[in-house]
């Protein structure tokens, strides 16, 4: 038994050997190759690796550029969004105050509704200035970027797909977009006694005729 454990314990060790032996040709082999090369040879790595390190540093700084750009620009996106609640409010305050019966028609309406046109237009210009403005909606083609379709509206005299009354308004800062118009779109009037159906129908018998 100890005779086959000394023997164990011998062939560990001359793979420890092998394998130690092996990583030292090795690197033996690595530092041979590292004196072939000539100082021109050697001159051109450094060149390489100076141009790869520049090439780094300069990707950073663009993207650092890109990101100071972008915080200077759009830094108030977040609240620019949250203060459209206001001018919503202002519009919401005025409907209320003109539907109710109590004011219709009174002195007192015109002056607060004069206040609050004046309050809403203050407000706009605060936005314009810092590149904050409304989207143009009523009579344009309904742009899925820019409006989004809540409703229909039946009109022959419009292209379908106009816009004819604007629920919410949209705002862009700069070329992004805070948030879509809300929109109501023409439809071509459908007549109560046409059947799509037959009219399907019709027309593949004139196209065979």
């Amino acid at each position: 038994m100890e005779k086959e454990e000394i023997k164990k314990d011998n062939q560990k060790n001359l793979e420890k050997d092998i394998v130690n032996d092996k990583g030292k040709s090795e690197e033996a082999k690595n530092e041979q190759t590292e004196k072939e090369l000539t100082p021109e040879e050697k001159i051109k790595e450094l060149e390489d690796k100076v141009v790869r390190s520049y090439a780094e540093m300069e990707n950073q700084r663009r993207r650092y550029e890109k990101e100071k750009d972008d915080a200077f620009d759009y830094g108030g996106f977040s609240f620019a969004k949250e203060s459209l609640n206001l001018i919503d409010n202002l519009d919401r305050s005025k409907i209320s105050l003109e539907n109710d019966e109590k004011l219709k028609d009174t002195e007192a309406l015109k002056k607060i509704v004069e206040h609050l046109d004046i309050i809403h237009k203050d407000m706009l210009t605060i936005l314009k200035k810092n590149n904050i403005e409304p989207i143009k909606s009523i009579n344009e083609k309904l742009d899925p970027n820019l409006h989004q379709a809540m409703m229909e509206v039946e009109d022959d005299e419009k292209e379908p797909g106009t816009i004819m009354q604007e629920i919410q308004k949209g705002f862009m800062m700069k070329d992004r977009l805070l948030r879509p118009s809300l929109v109501c779109v023409s439809k071509k009037t459908q007549k109560k006694d046409e059947n799509p159906k037959k009219t399907e129908e019709n027309k593949e018998n004139n196209e065979k005729n």
